[in-house]
Order: C-alpha cells, then sequence, then structure tokens
C-alpha cells in the first residue's frame, strides 16, 4: 500500500501541472472510485467542472488538492481528496491520450503554462477513491499539509495525525503518548492517530535501523530509545522520498508511470532469512496485525515484554 513517501512523490509529481489549472471536463467511468464521495458521478462531474485547482497537499497517506473558491469566499472552502488504497494510481497523460487499464475517472485540465492535460486516477483494486470534500481548520492552526500554506485540511482526513516530517509534528504529546501506551511499538507507529504515514515498510526500517524490537512495548522505550526512533523514521522516509518510493511490482508509480527504487535499500523488510547488514545472522519474518514484520532478532532485541 502506498505510504507517505509515494504519495508524497504523486503529489509533488502533480503540482506544477495542476496548480492554477481550470478542469475543463470530467469524466467518471466506474462510481466505485467515489466511495469517499457524498453522492454520485453526476454530482462529481457537475461539481467540479469549471473549477480552479489551487494547489496540491498531503496529510499521511492522504492529498488533496484545494479548489478556488466560488464568490462570496475569498479562500478555498472545499478540495478534491485522493486516497490511493492499495493499487491506485494518479497519472498525468497528454490530452486525448488512451484510456489507461484499469481507469476510473479522468480529468481534463488546462494549465496556463502546460496546456491541457489529462490527470487520470487508475485503481485496479478499487480500494482508492477520489471525492469533494469540505475544507475545516485546523485544531493547532498551522498548515494542514505538505504543500499548502493554508490551515485547513479535509475533513475526512482531519483525524489523521500530522507525519514525522511535517514541521507542526507535535512531538512532545507524541513521546507523552508513547509512554503511556502498553501497546507495541510497531503497533503504535502504525496507527495513524499517533503519527500518520510511517506504514509497515517503513516501521520494519526504522526499527531496523534503532535496533528495536518491534513488540517491545511503547512505554518500556527510554527517552533516548524514542529520539533515536524518531531520528530514524525520519531518515528512512528521507531516503525514500529520495529515491522516488518503493516499489514491489507496477501497482505503485508516479505521475509518469515510473516506478520507485527504494526496495533496492531496504534492510529488513522483505529480507527474510538474507543475512542483517550490520551482523549477518539471517532476517526474521513473524505475523503482525494481519501483515508481517520483519527485523534481526539478534540486533533488534525484546525488551519489556
Amino acid at each position: 500500500m502506498p505510504e507517505l513517501p509515494e504519495v508524497e512523490v504523486v503529489r509533488a509529481g502533480l503540482a506544477p501541472a495542476v496548480s492554477h489549472a481550470r478542469v475543463l471536463a470530467v469524466e467518471v467511468r466506474d462510481e466505485r472510485a467515489l466511495t469517499r464521495h457524498a453522492l454520485d458521478g453526476a454530482d462529481f462531474e457537475r461539481a467540479l467542472t469549471g473549477r480552479t485547482i489551487a494547489g496540491t497537499a498531503r496529510r499521511g497517506k492522504f492529498l488533496w488538492l484545494p479548489l478556488s473558491p466560488m464568490p462570496p469566499a475569498t479562500s478555498p472552502v472545499d478540495a478534491v481528496v485522493g486516497h490511493l488504497g492499495m493499487s491506485g494510481q494518479i497519472l498525468l497523460r497528454e490530452a486525448g491520450a488512451p484510456a489507461e487499464r484499469h481507469e476510473r475517472i479522468r480529468l481534463d485540465v488546462e494549465h496556463p503554462a502546460h496546456g491541457v492535460l489529462a490527470v487520470v486516477f487508475a485503481d485496479q483494486r478499487t480500494f482508492g477513491s477520489l471525492a469533494i470534500d469540505a475544507l475545516v481548520p485546523t485544531p493547532d492552526g498551522a498548515a494542514g499539509g505538505f504543500g499548502m500554506d493554508a490551515a485547513t485540511v479535509p475533513h475526512q482526513a482531519a483525524h489523521i495525525a500530522r507525519d514525522p516530517l511535517d514541521p507542526a509534528f507535535p512531538e512532545a504529546p507524541f513521546r507523552a503518548r508513547l509512554a503511556r501506551s502498553g501497546s507495541a511499538i510497531k503497533r503504535v507507529l502504525l496507527d495513524q492517530s499517533v503519527v500518520s504515514g510511517i506504514g509497515n515498510i517503513y516501521a520494519d526500517e526504522a526499527l531496523w535501523s534503532a535496533r528495536i524490537h518491534p513488540e517491545t512495548p511503547a512505554r518500556a522505550l527510554p527517552a533516548r530509545a524514542v529520539t533515536r526512533l524518531l531520528a530514524e523514521v525520519r531518515a528512512v522516509l528521507e531516503r525514500a522520498l529520495a529515491e522516488g518510493g518503493t516499489s514491489f511490482d507496477a501497482q505503485y508509480v508516479n505521475v509518469n508511470g515510473q516506478a520507485g527504487y527504494f526496495a533496492h535499500s531496504l534492510n529488513a523488510y522483505g529480507r527474510t532469512g538474507e543475512p542483517c547488514a550490520r551482523c549477518g545472522r539471517p532476517i526474521v519474518r513473524v505475523s503482525f496485525m494481519n501483515r508481517s514484520s520483519h527485523f534481526c532478532a539478534h540486533c533488534q532485541k525484546a525488551r519489556g515484554l
């Protein structure tokens, strides 16, 4: 499933092509791609056609395109919200380009500098979605997400915590939450109401880098271990961003259809049986929350269990 690095790569790729572009036409080819939209495909098409996209923003795995306001409003009050689910793709194509495989929704937009382009939402497994959603104020008054300065966030993403790369990430409350929690640290890292965007792959990688066993109770971590973990989470996410995200198959691609290559830099996730890059012992895999955890049993000692 695409996580913070993959969604941020898509957001950054969209930004120069759609910011200040006017939506000329909208075609909903499969209404299963509108599961988060309040009404039907005809409403989505009608509400979006003719609007101007003010920019691009992201929080965790949600990205959104704020829409320029309709008078008398002076700032965006709603946005197109996208969630990629397990296999969603947002692609930029030339105007009139043939339909993509698994294409669900297409927007034709006209950009002042780039002319007419097609923005295609394709999704093989149909767990992803687009929607038009109201923007609501952020409780802390800080920017709602990466890419925009406005202190607003889509209503359906308002419950999502800030991510560790967000300048407004509330580090002190995060530390306090860990100190109170008896849950496994990996479970806490995957809780989107506590911290967003990390995901299974990056949790395994950060815990390996920080030498922390994934089932260690969060409250058993001393302050210095939490400091080390946060540093490694940020480092892993930044490296993944620099390498275009993680692609194991053709499901995750950027807006140009290109795969990320961070999979070649992984130290734990997907390395079952391979030697640990630190100690040479084999990486092990265990079941965790209907998924899997990958770690080095020698380097990542279990404590407080």
